[in-house]
């Protein structure tokens, strides 16, 4: 296994004909143990049209999405926030700026837990509108970075794409999913019998307890009055084959990244890329789908060549955090900011039309 220094992991950033990706994959475990139930995602096109994703391959294999990209992004970008009152200080948060959009009635909430990043609507509705839009034209135009990464340089690294407004896409850097592969998917069937009789009660009539008895979308029913089965909903699936955590760093992406200081900057995101992919998640991903780590299968880094060559390489938590720490400080971390929702921005945006997709 190859040991890392500083330099050999800065090469991964401005080193063109260097390795194209860094790759992890885990394998991972329900609490409950291999074979367990477990729940994936739902996904509701309609209230009639929920379910989960499913791939059936040419064999007739199952491949069950456990977490999606986009998912596995929105959980790792809160790694970065500041500690919460009585918990460790959080040496990651000062590696990215805060930026805190204060809302209502003293709410508030960071840029960190906006799901579209920097092309969120909670962002054109403040006043950090047009420097956003600014940074996003800067890169479309001339390719350059520097803005973005200043107000928020996880934009760069869990990609964004400002679908409301430039229409300016940036690819991720920072990708992973969960899938489970070979599975079975359950079923589950549930009553509901109320404590009382409430007809007896003179709530309501035996005829009305009668004909909203059985019947879900009665509005006795609806509000727990009566009896009320529920049958045939969606059950978890069981897993058959591995469950697999893959988390990769596109270092083509990354070098893609220009601006001033392009190359403290490529360091910058580099460093932060590294934080994200190799700080432990929280395993618990919803209601039944608590996952661990297989202790019995081995996983690590790789170094991924563009001949396809794989090198293993000792990538931790550690040395990440370490790395980043350096290039964030040689960068300039981009200023801390507090700013306030405004209606009267929100409610213009929301009256424009949204530009035709590319």
């Amino acid at each position: 296994m190859t040991e890392l220094t500083p330099d050999r992991m800065s090469q991964w950033a401005d080193n063109g004909n260097g390795p194209v990706a860094l790759h992890l994959r885990q394998a991972l475990l329900p609490v409950e143990g291999k074979g367990s139930v477990i729940f994936p995602p739902t996904y509701a096109y309609r209230a009639e049209n929920i379910h989960y994703n499913i791939d059936r391959l040419s064999d007739g294999t199952k491949i069950a999405t456990i977490d999606s990209v986009g998912s596995q992004a929105n959980r790792m970008e809160p790694i970065f926030l500041p500690a919460r009152d009585g918990e460790p200080k959080n040496p990651r948060s000062k590696l990215v700026p805060q930026i805190v959009i204060t809302y209502g009635n003293e709410k508030s909430v960071s840029i960190l837990e906006a799901g579209h990043r920097l092309g969120d609507a909670i962002v054109r509705s403040t006043e950090l509108k047009d420097a956003v839009k600014s940074a996003f034209l800067d890169f479309d135009d001339r390719g350059d970075a520097s803005s973005l990464a200043k107000i928020g340089p996880t934009s760069l690294v869990f990609g964004v794409w400002d679908s409301r407004d430039t229409l300016v896409k940036i690819p991720r850097v920072v990708q992973s999913t969960i899938r489970a592969e070979d599975v079975s998917e359950l079923r589950r069937s549930a009553q509901y019998n109320p404590p009382v009789n409430y007809a007896e009660l003179d709530v309501f009539t035996e005829a009305e307890q009668t004909k909203s008895t059985d019947n879900p979308k009665s509005d006795l029913a609806q509000r727990g009055y009566v009896h009320v089965p529920a049958v045939d909903a969606h059950g978890g699936v069981i897993a058959h084959g591995p469950i697999r955590r893959d988390v990769t760093i596109n270092l083509v992406a990354l070098r893609r990244l220009d601006g001033v200081n392009g190359q403290a900057l490529r360091r910058y995101v580099l460093g932060l890329a590294l934080v994200a992919a190799t700080t432990p998640l929280d395993g618990f991903l919803r209601t039944g789908c608590l996952l661990t780590i297989d202790p019995d299968q081995e996983s690590g880094w790789e170094s991924i060549a563009r001949t396809g060559n794989r090198e293993r390489i000792a990538l931790n938590e550690e040395v990440a955090l370490d790395y980043a720490k350096e290039a964030a400080t040689d960068f300039g971390v981009g200023k801390d900011r507090a700013v306030t929702f405004n209606k009267a921005l929100a409610q213009a945006d929301a009256k424009k039309k949204t530009k035709a997709r590319q």
